[in-house]
């Protein structure tokens, strides 16, 4: 394929060079018409004369020979202590004694995933997926964050205050339910983690994706205590559900709903110094709001997870 700003495409090289070797037009005469250089032009000529049309097609740039290329033997050093140890390039390079650039060139010469592409656990590359329709799966997962005093914690009072006003200030226990499709979220703040309050959880999130026309078909959770109870497989099985587990000590297989809960760590909970535990939980339905409706979801080119559920209300509020 042609460099974009290239003056010639392969049919115009062709005529540039019949124009001079079979028509016997002069270099300047040739480079005029064809707006080139004197130099191009008998270039695409020289290479008619010795390979034919088959001269016209775009070559490779590469040198044929890197004397400064990084030696072998290095480049099989910087590869195996990035397979053995998962490091990035630059915790490379301090131990080999290597510039960050070098060893990041050769990494991406030998096509070697990212460390965020790789589980953390085994080292192999995530396998990503995405079922085909809304309902299709639902990832459910609760997220324990601290409470924030009266007053404000250490993001407010700075550390050394914040450290008086912290005990007995206690936990909150978000709920989280999200589509597998859309990435639809809906979540709620709780008291506990128990098996009667997850199950309550679920069976106002399932009323809430059925509003959107969402039909559930199956769920994936974790394996705590809640989710391996009698209510939590009652409130399933009334409907049909099938409940799907997670390899223990695997939370990547539930990677979306993770995924939502560092979001919402990053974007809400920590997102700015709260006073109260109060003031941060009124802000809370907002941003959920915004996160379905309004903010762009890099695995939805974008658009965000309301662009894929055309019955969800309060679209454009």
């Amino acid at each position: 394929m042609p460099h974009r700003n290239a003056p010639l495409t392969e049919t115009g090289r062709l005529r540039l060079a019949r124009c001079v070797v079979d028509d016997g037009w002069p270099l300047r005469r040739a480079a005029e018409r064809f707006q080139v250089s004197p130099t191009t032009a008998k270039r695409w000529a020289d290479r008619y004369r010795t390979l034919g049309e088959a001269g016209m097609a775009d070559r490779s740039s590469r040198p044929h020979h890197s004397p400064r290329r990084t030696a072998t033997r290095t480049e099989r050093r910087i590869i195996k202590v990035r397979i053995l140890r998962r490091w990035g390039p630059a915790r490379i390079a301090y131990l080999l004694h290597l510039n960050p650039a070098t060893v990041h060139r050769v990494l991406v010469r030998y096509k070697l995933a990212r460390l965020a592409h790789l589980d953390r656990a085994t080292g192999q590359p995530i396998r990503r997926y995405e079922h085909s329709a809304p309902g299709d799966l639902v990832h459910v997962d609760i997220k324990k964050l601290g409470n924030i005093p009266d007053g404000g914690g250490h993001k407010t009072l700075g550390r050394q205050a914040g450290r008086k006003t912290r005990p007995n200030a206690g936990y909150s226990y978000l709920h989280n339910a999200v589509d597998d499709h859309s990435r639809l979220a809906y979540s709620e703040i709780l008291a506990d983690e128990r098996k009667e309050t997850a199950a309550a959880f679920w069976t106002r999130a399932q009323a809430f994706f059925t509003r959107a026309g969402i039909t559930i078909q199956r769920v994936l959770t974790d394996n705590g205590a809640c989710y391996r109870s009698h209510p939590w497989r009652d409130a399933l099985a009334r409907t049909g559900i099938v409940h799907k587990r997670t390899r223990p000590y695997r939370p990547q297989t539930n990677g979306k709903v993770e995924r939502f809960n560092r979001t919402l760590l990053d974007e809400w909970a920590y997102a700015r110094p709260y006073r109260t535990e109060q003031e941060r939980r009124d802000a809370y339905p907002g941003w959920l709001h915004t996160y379905n409706h309004h903010r762009g979801h890099t695995a939805l080119k974008g658009r965000p997870p309301a662009s894929r559920v055309p019955n969800l209300t309060g679209q454009n509020t």
